[in-house]
């Protein structure tokens, strides 16, 4: 999904080519809009922006004022300059820049729909290009990166306190471009409908190419650090880039940008790679000797989400205890590397994984193997804690009794423990796919409601992804998935809906209507009305009081 933002201080230019680009229904463009500079830094600092349409000559914030904080918190933002002036010297500073373009706007809406179709022409092919995994290719076989990933993961377990002098003497050994003394942003993400046939070598591969060419997206405005976790995800630990990183606000500033940027790292790695992504980052910076806890988590939070997760970027309010003394752990202790990638894949939602593994783990109990009693218990229980671990931590006891789990003499025979241990698998993520998909109808609802109250304020995607807290284009598709609308669609049947009902009463003037269903301009409420129904306001007014 593509973000266009339209900005000038006269609204009837702003409206008209609003009106005339959504016309376009072009797939995947979010369109915005702003009625001066001042307005237009709001979204920018609120979402990400890739294509602005700007008036130069504006009050409070120019149109080049206003291009030089886009190029610094959205460097791939392309620009389109609209002016009714002929100034060489706006001109010849504006076009000196990659990624922008002058229009004048006596040219017409022609050029400027050609302009905007070549901007989106950029940028998709910005994601195609394939420059970015042969810079992967030539990093992935470095022992620093191998080195880095061993070292994180250590530390990720929190089994001791490090000094900030240890860790800044640990990360000049390796290498790693960040500063030990300041706090750290975690960002995790999980690779989505991974084929349960797919090899190490293969998910190696993939993992280390998604983690350069996100990367390479973080790297505009931050400096990071990322590793392969234990479970196959993929964490990154980012700071801000600046020499202002020591104040918070920068950490807000870089949160902002992640939000916007992941987006298209995700449309990165599912035209580059051809897998989809989702990611969860912490809304706050944590200090590293409360970074496992963070991580931990974070964890959580990504697998505990609305619909499939497909395009998720989820910002989360990370609560972790304030003693850096007490760093986190493990909340259980599986005793070996098939059991851990066992507690992975039920953690992630992998359920075909999980049982392909499962059946794996336990072929040594088939009859023809010989197998004694005392080896079946140990396969048995190893694989029921890793069940009972995730009962316990979700809190699904009275959806599996974990007596019953933990009695592997209850059962007649091993043959029927296997298959009871089976069957309270099918149980959980039977559990969790109901879970996902109730979550998925009642957020939809929620919005849906939320609507009806506010048809009278701005009611664009970023706003509503905004205050339900989901990326624009996650809302978007999980919306349609469970209502079988567009979003814009639905939106668009409330305010028809509302307007009909108030033209029929008495007393509210047209203008008034019209601000009332979100329409400030008169003739945009008009203009709307006639297109949905093939009447003017007036005129169904007129026939509503004929038919009374």
């Amino acid at each position: 999904m593509y973000r266009l933002l339209a900005v000038d201080d006269e609204a009837i230019i702003t409206d008209g080519v609003t009106e005339i680009i959504g016309g376009l229904n072009i797939p995947g463009l979010d369109i915005c809009k702003a009625y001066s500079g001042m307005e237009a830094l709001e979204w920018l600092d609120s979402t990400r922006v890739d294509i602005v349409l700007s008036d130069i000559r504006m009050p409070e914030l120019d149109g080049l004022e206003l291009m030089d904080i886009i190029r610094g918190k959205w460097p791939r933002c392309r620009i389109i300059f609209l002016t009714g002036y002929d100034d060489f010297e706006s001109v010849y500073k504006a076009i000196q820049i990659q990624g922008v373009r002058f229009l004048l706007k006596t040219e017409g809406y022609a050029k400027v729909i050609a302009e905007v179709r070549d901007s989106i022409r950029e940028l998709e092919e910005e994601l195609r290009t394939d420059h970015l995994l042969r810079q992967a290719t030539e990093q992935r076989s470095t022992l620093e990166t191998m080195a880095q990933g061993d070292y994180f993961r250590q530390l990720l377990i929190g089994t001791e306190f490090i000094e900030a002098e240890e860790r800044a003497a640990d990360f000049r050994n390796l290498s790693i471009c960040l500063d030990s003394f300041l706090p750290v942003l975690p960002v995790l993400g999980s690779f989505l409908k991974t084929s349960p046939g797919t090899g190490y070598t293969v998910r190696q591969e993939m993992a280390l190419a998604a983690k350069f060419l996100v990367g390479r997206y973080l790297q505009d405005r931050t400096r990071c650090v990322g590793i392969v976790d234990r479970y196959g995800d993929l964490l990154w630990l980012i700071q801000p880039q600046n020499s202002d990183a020591e104040r918070m606000e920068s950490y807000a500033d870089v949160v902002r940008f992640l939000e916007g940027t992941l987006e298209l790292a995700q449309e990165a790695c599912s035209e580059a790679l051809g897998t989809e992504m989702a990611f969860t980052l912490s809304g706050h910076a944590c200090e590293w000797n409360l970074l496992p806890s963070a991580y931990d988590r974070i964890r959580q939070l990504q697998h505990v989400r609305i619909g499939d997760g497909t395009s998720m970027v989820m910002t989360a309010a990370v609560a972790i205890p304030q003693d850096p003394a007490m760093p986190g752990q493990p909340r259980g202790t599986i005793r070996s590397e098939r059991f851990e990638l066992l507690a992975g894949h039920l953690e992630s939602g992998r359920s075909e994984a999980f049982q392909a593994l499962m059946k794996e783990v336990f072929q040594p109990l088939h009859p023809n193997h010989g197998t004694d009693k005392i080896q079946a218990m140990e396969l048995y229980y190893s694989a029921a804690l890793v069940l009972l671990s995730y009962i316990n931590r979700r809190q699904l006891e009275d959806l599996v009794p974990i007596s019953g789990l933990m009695q592997f003499d209850a059962h007649p025979s091993w043959e029927e423990g296997v298959a009871y241990l089976e069957r309270t698998v099918e149980t959980l993520f039977a559990h969790r796919r109901c879970g996902e998909g109730s979550r998925a109808a009642g957020a939809v609802q929620e919005i849906g409601a939320y609507i009806e109250k506010h048809l009278d304020e701005d009611l664009s995607l970023v706003r509503l992804s905004k205050r339900f807290h989901f990326n624009p284009s996650y809302l978007s598709r999980v919306f349609k998935q469970e209502s079988g609308m567009n979003l814009s669609d639905f939106i668009e049947r409330a305010r028809l809906r509302r307007a009909k009902e108030l033209l029929g009463r008495e007393g509210l003037r047209i203008n008034e209507i019209g601000a009332k269903v979100g329409y400030e301009s008169p003739h945009s409420f008009s203009r709307f009305f006639k297109k949905s129904t093939g009447t003017t306001p007036q005129e169904y007014r007129d026939a509503a009081r004929g038919l009374a």
